[in-house]
C-alpha cells in the first residue's frame, strides 16, 4: 500500500490490484461512554451537530488523540490506555463528572476500507462535579438523563444518528434488562 494523502484527520493508502485501485482511509480512534444514572436511567448528550444541522442524542465522547500525527507516533500497545484516559477527560468536559472506575465494553472497527476504531467504556463509578461542564468553544451539549426504555426508543427510531453507538447502546440496554429481570 502506498500512502497517497496525509491530512490532519485522515491518511489514505492505495494499492492497484489487477483491474481496480483499492483505497484504505485511516483515522485516529475515538472513545464513547455509557454512563448509567442509577439503575434505570442513562446519561446522554443532547448535542447540536453541524453535519446534521440539528440536535442529536449521543453517547458522551470524543477523540483519543488531538492529531493524526500524535496517533501515528503512539505505541499501538498503549492505545487502549490512551482511550481510557480520553474517556475520563471527555466525561469531565461534557458531563461535568469525575470518573472513578470504567471498563471497556467493546471496541468497534469501522469497515474494510475505513479504519476508525471506537472504544466504548461503561462508567461504573463517578462523582458529579460542582463546576459543571467545560465545553470546547464550538460544542453545544445538554446533559439528559433518559430512562432505559426511552433510550432504546431513541436508538430504534433513528434519533441517535451515530449508528455504531446506537447498536452498542442497544446491546448494553438489552443486557441491563436481562440483569434486572
Amino acid at each position: 500500500m502506498k500512502k497517497t494523502y496525509h491530512g490532519s484527520t485522515f491518511y489514505i493508502e492505495q494499492e492497484t490490484r489487477k483491474e481496480y485501485t483499492f483505497e484504505m482511509a485511516h483515522r485516529a480512534p475515538g472513545v464513547r461512554l455509557i454512563l448509567p444514572d442509577g439503575k434505570k436511567n442513562i446519561l446522554l448528550n443532547k448535542e447540536y451537530r453541524k453535519e446534521l444541522n440539528a440536535w442529536d442524542y449521543r453517547l458522551p465522547g470524543g477523540k483519543v488523540f488531538d492529531s493524526l500525527d500524535e496517533y501515528l507516533a503512539c505505541d499501538k500497545k498503549l492505545i487502549k490506555n490512551k482511550a481510557k484516559q480520553a474517556g475520563i477527560k471527555e466525561a469531565r468536559e461534557e458531563q461535568g463528572i469525575e470518573v472513578e472506575d470504567l471498563d471497556l465494553f467493546d471496541l468497534l472497527h469501522c469497515g474494510a476500507t475505513v479504519e476508525w476504531d471506537l472504544y466504548y467504556f461503561v462508567v461504573k463509578k463517578y462523582k458529579k462535579k460542582s463546576i459543571g461542564q467545560s465545553l470546547e468553544a464550538d460544542e453545544q451539549i445538554k446533559i439528559s438523563s433518559i430512562s432505559f426504555t426511552n433510550a432504546m426508543k431513541l436508538c430504534l427510531e433513528g434519533k441517535i444518528h451515530e449508528g455504531r453507538s446506537a447498536s452498542i447502546l442497544m446491546r448494553y440496554l438489552n443486557l441491563q434488562k436481562k440483569l434486572l429481570s
